[in-house]
């Protein structure tokens, strides 16, 4: 069976901190510059590499920011779970293109 997003979150902060992330005190910004790195990783695979490389570099490189995320969530005690359930039903209420918003 597979874990819920709330567990996953546990792991990964559990997992950070077994690591030695958190051996100083946190902060969001510090969090998101953390999130933005692995990010910018994958535009730099996306740029650089090709094909079934390119594509399971983009993969892991997501993976890496979702868990970023996850342990950030966890750390915090925010609710992604429910915050992402909620936001998925927002969006699909909105307008086409939100407004006419370019991408």
């Amino acid at each position: 069976m597979h874990k819920t997003i709330t567990e996953l979150c546990k792991e990964a902060h559990e997992t950070a901190v077994s690591k030695g992330w958190y051996d100083d005190p946190q902060s969001i910004p510090t969090h998101i510059a953390l999130m933005h790195s692995e990010l910018s990783e994958a535009l730099e695979a996306y740029r650089s590499l090709s094909g079934q490389e390119m594509r399971a570099r983009l993969a892991e490189e997501f993976a890496d920011t979702c868990i970023r995320i996850f342990d950030t969530c966890a750390y915090f005690g925010l609710d992604l779970e429910s915050a992402i359930y909620a936001k998925m039903e927002r969006n699909k209420r909105r307008q086409y293109k939100h407004g006419g918003k370019r991408i």
